[in-house]
């Protein structure tokens, strides 16, 4: 049996590779990212020292996926960083290079809500879409899928919002106001895409990746500003104040106007609905998918916050310099 384990060389995805290296043989195990020219020599030696495969798979590119994805029978498929049609389109490319490839079985990290027809978050349409697409070809070509989808992660809130307010005078702004909501330690996301692949899940089975203890930005707020001793404040804003205050640090409202000079990797749209989903309680729902697929609970804001105390220590203002 081997293993496909995409975008090897972000935060999820490196992730997922370094736990299926503690689970398989190296010659059993695939890892692929969009451009191995932005892999690390250092990351890609030690992979392919243990036995990697290390090859390139551009979601673009259908033949240079399929020839990356040969030999390989289960695939973790992590989402394109785009939005819009555009990704739909990288997304069907890929499910279709791992037909050409007699990839057996898919996994797919999608996004909560987009089963829900009442939710309305700005990356929601490209993940049904997707997830219709994957699940019409697994019917009608017979391999097995299937698909994860994350709530919030809980980092975003421990960095992005943390370094958003090192740019403000400490304001923590945002319009989710005080809604709680059950975001998804990436840890967590990463084990249950590993326990996944290596065949603990039901076949054909969506899962809902949330923890379990609600809570809310207020609160998160407040546990940073005791930890650093700094007068990190908690602001609660309408959605225009909330455009406004990311327009100010350069952040542009669609993917299709990002800068690289900007502090995050995403677009205010996509934080304004969001924040919006948390306001509305959409983003509080528990669910125990995660204690099902790895036999324990998941992590909560307080297992992981001190991990990132780089973030107020060294006053990070941008997410080059989140690690």
């Amino acid at each position: 049996m081997k293993y496909i384990v995409t975008g090897c060389d972000g935060q999820l995805g490196g992730r997922v590779a370094a736990n299926m290296l503690k689970e398989i043989a190296g010659e059993n195990l695939i890892f692929t990212c969009p451009n191995l020219a932005r892999l690390s020599a250092e990351k890609k030696n030690a992979w392919e020292a243990a036995g990697v495969s290390v090859r390139q798979a551009n979601y673009d590119d259908v033949e240079e996926m399929a020839a990356a994805f040969q030999g390989g029978e289960r695939i973790y498929v992590v989402s394109s960083i785009l939005n819009g049609p555009e990704r739909v389109v990288q997304h069907k490319n890929v499910f279709d290079a791992c037909v050409r490839a007699g990839v057996k079985h898919i996994i797919y990290t999608s996004f909560f809500g987009a089963n829900r027809p009442d939710y309305h978050q700005y990356v929601l349409p490209d993940h049904t879409a997707t997830e219709a697409y994957l699940k019409e070809m697994s019917s009608r070509l017979g391999f097995t899928y299937n698909v994860m989808r994350n709530n919030l992660y809980m980092e975003n809130y421990l960095t992005n919002s943390v370094m958003l307010a090192n740019l403000s005078d400490y304001v923590w702004g945002t319009n989710a106001k005080e809604g709680r909501f059950t975001p998804i330690a990436k840890d967590d996301s990463a084990a249950c895409a590993t326990a996944l692949l290596l065949g603990k899940g039901t076949d054909n089975t969506d899962y809902d990746l949330t923890s379990e203890t609600p809570i809310n930005q207020r609160e998160i707020c407040a546990m940073v500003a005791e930890r650093s001793g700094k007068p990190y404040r908690f602001v609660p804003m309408n959605d225009e104040e909330f455009y406004d205050y990311l327009d100010r640090l350069g952040i542009s409202r669609g993917t299709e106007g990002y800068k690289s000079t900007a502090p995050v990797l995403w677009c205010s749209n996509d934080m304004i609905t969001n924040e919006g989903g948390i306001a509305n309680g959409q983003m509080g729902v528990v669910s125990h998918d995660v204690e099902k697929l790895l036999g324990r609970k998941p992590l909560e804001v307080t297992d992981i916050i001190d991990k990132y105390s780089y973030m107020w220590e060294e006053n990070i203002t941008n997410w080059k310099q989140i690690r």
